[in-house]
């Protein structure tokens, strides 16, 4: 695909073992035009170069690279070029029974609905290092499943603790990490799913992520070579390289199967259109 054609064409990141998430990028947000939407999904995104206008409902915000927006599922949005300037974005579409048990896994109220963001535009330099560096993981065709889910996890987990704060994790260690850990260090030579570790311990994603890092440094990310397999480090396998994570906790985090489409595409599925007084880009 030629850099002129590859400019005016979104690219859609979308991975059947990660259902719950769908990705797009926009090199040239003044030639992919909508109207005024919504979605049915959890919206983020990231602008990467140049400005626009960014309506959220009643509010109208300039935005530009380094920015993030946010819509909560049925908010009406759009952005606009400024004046015909160039600019960038990507953007991400995610399940909410998906983010809505990650809240719960969180310590947010189990009876309760997916907790909207109160928040619809940050400025956060890690966040937005964080969903840039998410995208390139997850587009990166030699990334592996299990690293794209931890990664996931642990932006969104970033995501809630920046703007809606959770409640604290516990701090003493849990055995069950151990078990996560003789695990993977006995199916290392594997392709492994974040899920049968998850079972395999008998913990939740979310939790699994978080305290595996706290105790090892790293997500239960298999990358040791068989040689290692063979010589783990008490309590853990010895590690082959580290994980290539863009991100550390302080920082926030990377989607394979681009699928691109035409310029004025409608809107990725889930979304409804409002009435087109004025056509805008996203």
């Amino acid at each position: 695909m030629s850099k002129a054609i590859r400019a005016t064409t979104p690219r859609f990141w979308r991975d059947p073992a990660l259902p719950f998430v769908e990705a797009r990028e926009v090199l040239d947000g003044r030639r992919v035009c909508y109207a005024r939407h919504a979605h049915e999904t959890f919206s983020i995104g990231a602008i990467t170069q140049g400005r626009s206008t960014y309506l959220n409902e009643k509010a109208r915000e300039r935005v530009g690279a380094g920015s993030l927006v946010l819509m909560n599922p049925g908010d009406v949005h759009a952005c606009n070029p400024i004046e015909g300037e160039p600019w960038s974005y990507l953007m991400f579409y995610v399940d909410v029974a998906w983010l809505t048990e990650l809240q719960h896994q969180l310590g947010f109220d189990r009876n309760q609905p997916l907790r909207a963001f109160a928040a619809i535009l940050s400025q956060d330099p890690g966040l937005h290092a964080g969903l840039t560096g998410l995208y390139r993981l997850l587009d990166d065709p030699q990334a592996d499943t299990l690293g794209k889910h931890c990664a996931l996890l642990e932006f969104f987990t970033a995501l809630q603790q920046r703007l809606e704060p959770a409640p604290a994790a516990r701090r003493a260690d849990n055995p069950r990490i151990q078990l996560a850990a003789e695990f993977i260090r006995d199916h290392c030579t594997e392709p492994l799913k974040l899920e049968e570790i998850c079972a395999a311990a008998g913990l939740s994603p979310s939790y699994l992520t978080r305290s595996f890092r706290r105790r090892y440094g790293m997500t239960p990310m298999p990358t040791w070579s068989t040689a290692a397999s063979s010589t783990p480090r008490p309590g853990f396998a010895v590690a082959a390289r580290s994980p290539r994570w863009p991100w550390r906790p302080a920082s926030p985090t990377r989607p394979t199967c681009s699928a691109p489409s035409s310029s004025c595409s409608p809107p990725p599925r889930g979304s409804t259109a409002a009435p087109a007084d004025q056509a805008h880009s996203r």
